[in-house]
């Protein structure tokens, strides 16, 4: 019987890594979808005007505690960083969230990193379903390199070491 209640539990819980990858629209190797977002009211821009720059996409909400946990650590160890480095962008986009709740957020927690709003999740849209926060890494050539769901500072660390790779 402790093998089957095990048997079981492992099926369930196997199944269960794999299902949050289905929730993933743009994978890793492949062409990253091109999408206009807002950059200030009434302004915006598309990814594909990165073409040759190293693009890292950061999904998020100002209610996510992982979001929450994340954020200080792409703000400290990644756009402090390269802020002035012409071959990388930064591109943080507040799921459900408009200007006000934004600049509202960045404000009360001090971040200079730049935050833009995704109101209806037109562009998350387009990446996932569901889970956040959620980070993609789009090569010079417009490929994902990177995509990640949750926040660990061990895989975050790599995908720090994978960014420094690729602008070199």
């Amino acid at each position: 019987m402790k093998q089957i209640i095990f048997i079981t539990f492992l099926f369930l819980f196997t199944g269960s890594l794999f299902a949050q990858d289905e929730f993933t629209k743009a994978k890793k190797g492949e062409k990253a979808p091109d999408f206009t977002f807002e950059t200030a009211p009434g302004k915006t821009q598309k990814l594909s005007d990165f073409k040759g720059k190293v693009v890292w996409i950061n999904f998020f909400a100002t209610w996510c505690p992982p979001c929450r946990k994340e954020l200080p650590h792409l703000q400290k160890e990644v756009y402090n960083k390269y802020k002035n480095n012409d071959d990388f962008v930064l591109i943080i986009l507040g799921r459900e969230h408009n200007w006000d709740e934004i600049n509202k957020f960045k404000r009360e927690q001090k971040f200079t990193m730049p935050f833009y709003p995704d109101p209806e999740r037109e562009v998350f849209s387009v990446y996932a379903d569901q889970n956040i926060p959620r980070n993609f890494i789009v090569d010079k050539d417009g490929n994902i390199a990177v995509s990640s769901i949750g926040f660990e500072e061990k895989e975050f660390e790599s995908i720090k070491q994978k960014v420094e790779t690729l602008l070199k």
